[in-house]
């Protein structure tokens, strides 16, 4: 189970490139290394795009941080701009079509308390930011439902009637 849950926030660009490699890796800059030293694997990350304000995804984390210099995305200012990096396992894949709409959910959630509620698209400039549970399981729950139809409630009450069944099966047998 995961203990940290992660946005990592992107320009236009670089979601792309982050997009066609399959939402496997990620990479931000050495002043971000001492969050991602607490990263480990089974945490579990969004990504949000910042200019389009749209989550994209989700993924679980499955190293733990390296560095490295290859150049997977454009070097902005310093070579050294992306070289701390995580390895994921991506959960599900919105297209832009299906993408959650930051306008219509994002100053509902807890996070963005602390900013007005017309200002909340301040609270997601940073890079990085570490998101209470809840928010997190909202914004996966609805990208569980675009993708295979399936509420989280619906996903609960078959985990709950298996477990009865399970637990029925065994009475039974005894």
């Amino acid at each position: 189970m995961a203990s940290n849950y992660w946005m990592f926030v992107e320009t236009s660009e670089n979601a792309q490139i982050t997009r066609n490699k399959g939402y496997s890796i990620f990479g931000m800059s050495p002043k971000y290394k001492k969050r991602a030293q607490r990263m480990q694997p089974n945490d579990r990350v969004l990504f949000y795009e910042r200019s389009k304000m749209i989550w994209t995804a989700s993924a679980t984390i499955s190293s733990k941080y390296f560095e490295d210099t290859s150049e997977i995305w454009p070097i902005v200012e310093n070579p050294e701009d992306y070289k701390i990096r995580i390895n994921l396992k991506p959960n599900y894949i919105l297209d832009e079509s299906e993408s959650i709409k930051g306008l219509q959910v994002g100053a509902s959630l807890e996070y963005v308390k602390k900013w007005a509620p017309e200002k909340w698209p301040l609270a997601f400039w940073d890079t990085l930011h570490l998101l209470p549970q809840r928010d997190f399981k909202y914004l996966e729950d609805e990208m569980r439902r675009i993708k295979t139809g399936i509420k989280a409630d619906a996903i609960i009450d078959r985990s709950k009637k298996t477990k009865n069944r399970r637990n029925s099966n065994e009475r039974s047998q005894s």
